[in-house]
């Protein structure tokens, strides 16, 4: 039976309103099409919400062009809590996502013009790429950069997710845990100093080591035409001051609560990853309910805790409200869905 880790499915971020955020995020990265939108008691993450079930909203949601999906969260059962610091370049946790476009300077004026928040300049990483700023309404950093791979084209500047920045505080163990257990196996750069691209943020201005890593092998997987090539770039702040992210907070408190990555051969992962240290920590043992989407989720932690999420689709929606649904169970996960089902995603649409 063939088991892997496919690659980045889906950024998890946690916020404070709901439904402005899926406008916000529909308007400036062009998620429009929604998987699955519910509320649920959330038993699986009872570890990381202090023994005690919370409920919350979940939306999954996608940009058809191209990139990897996000999924939403906000509690409904508690107020979520922002960091109990001021956050800072560096501290350990997913510190950015990163979004591809097509032309960052198109992108640059349409994000302004619509009236994005923060929206910096337009700076260079260390391998010459592009790249600028902004804001969500929580004030978690988004990276635009420009993509090559598309799959359609719905008209708007931007696509999806690409891959997250991540704050760790001991660069070669966690490069090794990416690279040998997630499958990011390719190096992109490996830098270390003070970086133009990031001096616009809290704490930018300290002397960092950045490795940036990608897979060597095409991104499989039902949806992987659509994702496309994704990235880890992982940080140090080589002078050792961070602090963790969800200090003294619990899963589903504002930020990046998740990366999530799809996943065939969920039992062989398990023993794959327990064998190396990082055994699942929760785990919904068969099938989880959201909504009419049917998936099998168990989550892990990184070196630093960094909360990751692994996800095997059995049953997911083509075109909900029509009530057109497809069992990928048996599904070659090699094989990308047909182009013909992908598309019909586009009459899920959600068009302001």
């Amino acid at each position: 039976m063939y088991t892997s880790i496919n690659g980045i499915q889906h950024l998890g971020v946690a916020v404070t309103d709901m439904d402005q955020s899926l406008a916000y995020f529909r308007k400036h990265l062009g998620m429009d099409v929604p998987f699955f939108d519910s509320i649920a008691d959330a038993p699986l993450m009872d570890i990381y919400t202090r023994n005690s079930t919370i409920t919350k909203r979940a939306s999954m949601i996608l940009n058809l062009q191209g990139g990897c999906a996000m999924e939403v969260i906000r509690p409904t059962s508690f107020e979520p809590q922002k960091p109990v610091f001021k956050v800072r370049f560096g501290d350990l946790g997913i510190l950015a996502g990163r979004v591809k476009c097509k032309s960052i300077e198109d992108s640059h004026v349409q994000v302004k013009a619509n009236g994005a928040k923060h929206v910096s300049d337009i700076v260079t990483t260390p391998d010459g790429k592009r790249v600028f700023s902004i804001e969500d309404l929580d004030g978690n950093w988004f990276f635009f950069e420009e993509g090559s791979d598309w799959f359609v084209s719905t008209g708007h500047h931007s696509g999806g997710i690409c891959g997250c920045m991540m704050g760790v505080s001991n660069m070669d163990l966690s490069w090794a845990f990416y690279r040998d257990q997630m499958g990011y196996d390719q190096l992109v750069y490996d830098e270390e100093g003070v970086f133009d691209d990031l001096l616009h943020l809290p704490g930018g201005d300290r002397t960092m080591r950045r490795v940036r890593i990608t897979q060597s092998t095409k991104t499989l997987g039902n949806f992987g035409k659509v994702a496309g090539q994704t990235y880890i770039e992982l940080v140090q702040v080589m002078d050792g001051d961070h602090r963790y992210i969800y200090e003294d907070r619990i899963w589903a408190d504002t930020g990046f609560v998740h990366l999530g990555f799809d996943v065939k051969g969920m039992k062989v992962v398990e023993k794959n990853l327990t064998t190396a240290g990082f055994p699942f920590t929760c785990d919904s043992s068969n099938s989880l309910h959201m909504g009419k989407t049917r998936v099998h989720c168990v989550y892990i932690d990184d070196p630093d805790k960094i909360w990751l999420e692994l996800i095997e689709v059995y049953k997911i929606p083509l075109v909900e409200k029509w009530g057109l649904f497809l069992n990928v169970e048996k599904r070659d996960p090699r094989k990308p869905l047909p182009d013909y089902m992908l598309k019909a995603l586009k009459f899920s649409r959600i068009k302001e």
